[in-house]
């Protein structure tokens, strides 16, 4: 993947739908500061599709590694990315 923030969205992943939940895929390229935190409006659970060494932060949390298990995150709860080497890739599937 070759790329910095998405010139569509202004956020710093490409992202794709397929059988009801989305991949999104993380460039090595894009600068830290780019993963902020921020917060959703629904439920979600993410999971790493590949080995990596990205990490994942909840509000009032220590970081911690991003692995191909399922991660819950609660809507309306403050998150992050933190940068790892390497392209990410990850599964999300949201609950309204």
């Amino acid at each position: 993947m070759d790329h910095q923030t998405s010139q569509v969205t202004g956020r710093p992943y490409s992202e794709k739908k397929e059988d009801g939940y989305l991949i999104r895929e993380f460039s090595q390229d894009t600068p830290s500061f780019e993963f902020v935190w921020h917060r959703d409006k629904e439920d979600r659970y993410v999971q790493a599709m590949h080995d990596n060494d990205w990490s994942f932060q909840l509000d009032n949390d220590i970081p911690r590694k991003l692995v191909k298990d399922k991660l819950f995150i609660p809507k309306e709860t403050y998150h992050r990315l933190i940068k790892g080497t390497g392209d990410l890739v990850v599964k999300i599937w949201q609950e309204d």
